[in-house]
């Protein structure tokens, strides 16, 4: 059977967020890297809205296609979860969840704001940043929380990292390096340590090799994490 075909696009936050819960689950997969600006006809074919990462999976004579990036973290855990991330207690789950609901709908608006301000002249980029910044404050009060050890705990649901820190890390590091001398300044002490965490995790290295853009008549490039 074939493997999944992940097409990816390496900086965007989506697809670095995806290609992490597969590196976390060990999934094989051929990565499939495109440009934005030309985009190939096989991803198209199976996904016409034309936005990264896109995952299709083969099945015993038929495929599925999964459009959406939670949905290729969740199927990714499906297939093995070695930290059992989908059994963690209710109440840990709902915060989970809500953290990612307010970072993939709030946040994302205020951050491709402050990313780019001249797409959005209404506003300052400072007036931008401060609408961002209200979930950057919910984020630091969540790492100070106290875990089970008395301790300030390390990441965004307890001692160990989740679902809800992948999927939440790529866009805390794009907002941060808009401006990386400003968020080093600023009070948010402990997400600077979480993120710098994340940034040199073996993880993180994995996802973020470079590879050519993709083209149909060149050789699969296999991830085997």
């Amino acid at each position: 059977m074939h493997l999944p075909i992940l097409y990816s696009f390496r900086r965007c936050p989506y697809a670095i967020r995806a290609r992490m819960a597969l590196a976390y689950a060990g999934v094989s997969y051929e990565l499939r890297e495109v440009t934005l600006k030309n985009k190939p006809k096989e991803m198209l074919d199976i996904s016409p809205k034309g936005t990264t990462p896109v995952m299709q999976v083969f099945m015993e004579e038929d495929f599925i296609v999964l459009e959406e990036s939670l949905d290729i973290m969740h199927w990714a855990l499906e297939q093995h979860d070695p930290l059992n991330w989908k059994d963690l207690p209710e109440k840990s789950l709902a915060i989970a969840q809500q953290l990612i609901n307010t970072n993939d709908r709030e946040f994302k608006l205020a951050l491709d704001r402050y990313k780019y301000p001249n797409r959005f002249p209404e506003k300052s980029q400072e007036d931008y940043r401060q609408q961002a910044e209200e979930f950057l404050q919910v984020l630091e009060l969540q790492l100070q929380s106290r875990s089970l050890t008395g301790e300030a705990q390390a990441f965004l649901i307890g001692d160990q990292q989740t679902l809800a820190d992948i999927a939440i890390f790529p866009f805390v590091r794009q907002l941060a390096n808009v401006d990386i001398d400003w968020f080093l300044s600023s009070c948010y002490e402990r997400l600077q340590q979480w993120l710098k965490w994340h940034e040199t995790s073996a993880m993180f290295e994995l996802v973020m090799q470079k590879f050519p853009v993709w083209t149909s008549d060149q050789e699969a490039i296999v991830i085997t994490p």
